[in-house]
């Protein structure tokens, strides 16, 4: 589903606002239709909530449920929809705010899963086509994708919105235990890691080591302890210095590339 949506139908709160997270987890889910090209489950939703005065607040979303995930021999089942709301979670802890608004909701129609905030965004546009003039951003999350360990980071899950914003979505193969970096952006191979992002990082390891720590109680909930652990591991890693890895195989490339 990659038309652009006719401009009644477009998400009316921004996508990091209170107002969409509130929307997300309260309103009422109508499904529009599935997403194609999705090699699991996923809809398009309208979540919508009527308001004392006859009007009406919306917001498009997509939805991932649980039920939905194709079963994997590497990743257990039924986590996907949870990696996807982590990979959020860490962003906004961080303060990068690259993944759109997105929280587990048990009250779908097809039972638990992931709700995103829709981003109305040109379909002609992806990573190759936006990386000359987006190139800090782009470092950013290739940072992002090594912290979460990201396995599939194509081409076509970077999208820009209308106001000329990048985001980033898609996360549902992350935070695997082992080394699992699928991705197209490999532009920045061999540069060193930046220094905010590093300083980032070892923020990210000192509240993960305090399991009283709020990023360190959500990732919990959402990952296992291995899974949290690693995460722990490759933050003070990171933290530490190094340069964005190169390809070592042809497994190092998604497919397909967009």
């Amino acid at each position: 589903f990659r038309a652009p949506l006719p401009p009644e139908e477009r998400e009316k709160p921004g996508l990091l606002t209170p107002i969409s997270a509130d929307l997300l987890a309260h309103a009422r889910l109508e499904v529009i239709g599935r997403m194609a090209y999705s090699s699991n489950a996923t809809f398009l939703v309208r979540c919508r909530e009527d308001q004392p005065e006859g009007s009406a607040r919306e917001l498009l979303a997509v939805y991932k449920p649980a039920a939905g995930e194709r079963p994997l021999w590497d990743f257990p089942g039924d986590s996907l929809h949870l990696r996807e709301v982590a990979a959020y979670e860490l962003s906004r802890w961080l303060g990068w705010d690259l993944v759109p608004v997105t929280i587990r909701r048990d009250g779908g129609e097809l039972g638990p899963g992931s709700l995103q905030a829709f981003v109305d965004h040109d379909p002609e546009q992806h990573y190759f086509t936006l990386l000359e003039d987006h190139r800090q951003t782009f470092r950013r999350l290739a940072f992002f994708d090594i912290l979460t360990n990201n396995a599939d980071r194509k081409s076509g899950h970077c999208l820009l919105d209308r106001a000329g914003r990048v985001w980033a979505i898609d996360h549902g193969l992350t935070f695997h235990v082992e080394p699992k970096l699928r991705t197209v952006i490999w532009d920045f191979a061999r540069q060193p890691f930046p220094g905010p992002e590093r300083k980032a990082a070892a923020r990210l390891h000192a509240s993960l080591s305090n399991p009283a720590s709020e990023i360190s109680s959500i990732m919990r909930s959402l990952l296992t302890e291995a899974e949290a652990a690693a995460l722990s591991r490759r933050a003070s890693e990171m933290s530490m210095g190094g340069v964005f890895p190169q390809p070592d195989s042809s497994w190092a490339f998604p497919w397909p590339l967009v």
